[in-house]
């Protein structure tokens, strides 16, 4: 079979239209030096426009792709992605997004930063940048397979050319440019699936998909298998909550309540866009291939062997519609893959550009300087990601595998910070370790790591563990950031250990940065409002007033000579000897 001229010409105007789109947004942002507003698009995002590209975000092409595969695989009941990613922007609107935007923060890192120090929020990039860049690796191959398939054309070219297009409109937009080719995109995403449906199920090859549903395509939930449908359940909730690319968008809305309403509303629209991927598969298990194109003409294997399996929604299209309907059909998860794909790259790139490259290298690089090393990121993760997805096989593995890091690492370490005061770098430090650990000893089936520490319910034949572990090494590692911190804190502040252990300089033992800060800022601070400091004035040396008064009495007595003997004040002491007559 050659390539589909026709094919092709459709899936270059779709590139071209977006690719317009994308231009004509970055006129939005041209010229603009400030990296927060290159960020953020200027924190301008209405309500509207935030739900469409929080929404695209989230179906994209593993989404859509994913849903029709599991359908025809294991049934509606194992199905969990679109319900999961739906309830994890609801639970996300509810107690993080409002918190979040209040503080005025430009990335998810900001607040972890600013209290648990620029090395320690370093530390916690690894894995969010890991799951930005294989998630986008994953949905790229997803698109040189769909394309691959509809129109014979080779893999690689097609996730270069969708890689060049996403990067090229993301370098000189930024999320302006994301944001509104995201509004296009949804409307060619559910355009180009729904109609698809209609020729689908009037196919003559096709039946009844309301015949014996429960057994074909709804199915059921072994009772051994229970505590694995609850750990991934869980796992998608919570750990879709810890991503930049969610808080990028609950960022840039215009207000709070804007914040919190975007993340609702889009949650009605993954389950919303998630039905015609539902029906697909439904079709699919319906369908007596054996009489259709996919065995007559192309010579393909039946039963549809485990490994193409990830190809059911394009196989539909191609098999069971005319071409032309294909071709829209093509349209659809081209973009819902570049929704995606530009969202994570912008998302990983800011990321470097703000939490790495300035606050851990270079505190004093101009707002010009922060926006060239963001271009210069979002070059560089597209390039990654795009090398991973033509030469990595399992990169959806890899992704499965972030992600849970994201729930068992980040999730409790979000929660710490946004809710817990009294958490600190140590504690913060061995929740990072405990959870890493206890994950990686567990090993994972889909990716043959065989596991270390066998959970209850271990299932030696299968080598799978029955064991919610995932949760479990969440909730261990949640345990520990308290568990650390809380009796860290006490004995620091009682003298129990020695000030000059505080290694971490979190608790009394205050970084010689800081206290020239202290005394260089205190005007500056004092006469600025809390918005106008946030994002202006390094976040990880942000003092309050009752901060900086500890420290200039503490480093005042040292200054008069009495350093053997001098008292480290806390900002709780500051505030008793402030009140005391």
């Amino acid at each position: 079979m050659g390539v589909h001229v026709v094919g092709v010409v459709a899936v270059i105007i779709f590139y071209i239209l977006i690719l317009g789109v994308g231009l004509w947004a970055a006129r939005k942002s041209r010229g603009e030096t400030d990296s927060e507003n290159v960020m953020l698009a200027g924190r301008n995002i209405g309500v509207l426009v935030g739900v469409f590209t929080m929404t695209a975000t989230w179906v994209g092409g593993g989404f859509i792709n994913g849903t029709a595969e599991y359908i025809f695989k294991d049934g509606l009941v194992w199905c969990q992605a679109p319900f999961g990613y739906a309830l994890s922007l609801v639970f996300g609107g509810l107690f993080f997004a409002e918190k979040m935007r209040t503080e005025g923060y430009v990335t998810m890192l900001d607040p972890f930063q600013e209290k648990y120090g620029q090395r320690m929020g370093g530390l916690l990039y690894i894995p969010a940048l890991l799951g930005e860049v294989f998630w986008t690796a994953a949905i790229l191959a997803a698109l040189g397979a769909t394309i691959s398939v509809i129109i014979d054309s080779d893999v690689k070219t097609s996730i270069i050319v969708s890689a060049c297009i996403a990067v090229f409109y993301t370098l000189f937009g930024g999320l302006y440019s994301v944001a509104y080719t995201d509004v296009v995109q949804l409307f060619c995403i559910f355009f180009g699936l729904w109609i698809t449906i209609p020729f689908a199920m009037t196919n003559e090859h096709v039946g009844d998909i309301a015949v014996n549903a429960s057994s074909l395509w709804i199915k059921s939930i072994d009772p051994q298998y229970t505590g694995v449908y609850i750990d991934g359940m869980l796992l998608l909730i919570f750990g879709g909550i810890p991503w930049q690319v969610y808080f990028q968008r609950v960022l840039s809305a215009k207000s709070a309540f804007n914040a919190k309403i975007l993340s609702y509303v889009a949650g009605v629209g993954c389950i919303v866009m998630a039905i015609p991927s539902v029906l697909i598969g439904a079709i699919a298990t319906t369908t007596d291939w054996n009489s259709t194109d996919y065995t007559i003409k192309d010579h393909r294997e039946f039963p549809i062997p485990p490994e193409n399996m990830n190809l059911i929604l394009p196989m539909v299209m191609q098999y069971l519609t005319p071409t032309w309907v294909a071709f829209f059909g093509l349209g659809a998860v081209s973009a819902a893959v570049m929704s995606s794909a530009d969202s994570s790259i912008l998302s990983a790139s800011s990321m470097f550009a703000r939490n790495i490259y300035k606050l851990l290298f270079r505190q004093q690089a101009s707002e010009q300087e922060i926006v060239n090393v963001m271009r210069v990121g979002i070059f560089g993760v597209g390039i990654l990601a795009t090398i991973m997805a033509i030469m990595v096989d399992s990169i959806y593995m890899l992704w499965y595998l972030c992600s849970d890091l994201v729930y068992v690492i980040l999730f409790p370490q979000l929660v710490s910070v946004v809710y817990l005061k009294g958490t600190n770098t140590y504690g913060s430090l061995g929740g990072f370790i405990i959870g890493w650990f206890f994950r990686l000893m567990g090993g994972e089936s889909s990716m043959k790591i065989p596991a270390v520490i066998k959970y209850p319910w271990y299932d030696e034949a299968s080598g799978t563990q029955l064991f919610p572990y995932k949760t479990f090494c969440m909730l261990l590692s949640f345990a520990s950031i308290i568990l650390i911190s809380y009796p860290a804190k006490y004995m620091f502040e009682r003298g129990m250990i020695p000030p000059k252990y505080d290694v971490f300089m979190c608790i009394v033992n205050f970084p010689e940065e800081s206290i020239a800060l202290a005394s260089s800022k205190m005007s500056e601070l004092t006469a600025v409002t809390p918005t106008e400091v946030n994002g202006k004035i390094n976040p990880a040396l942000k003092f309050s007033q009752d901060d900086l008064l500890a420290v200039e009495k503490q480093y005042g007595r040292k200054e008069n000579g009495d350093t053997e003997h001098a008292k480290f004040l806390t900002p709780d002491d500051a505030l008793h000897q402030k009140e005391s007559p």
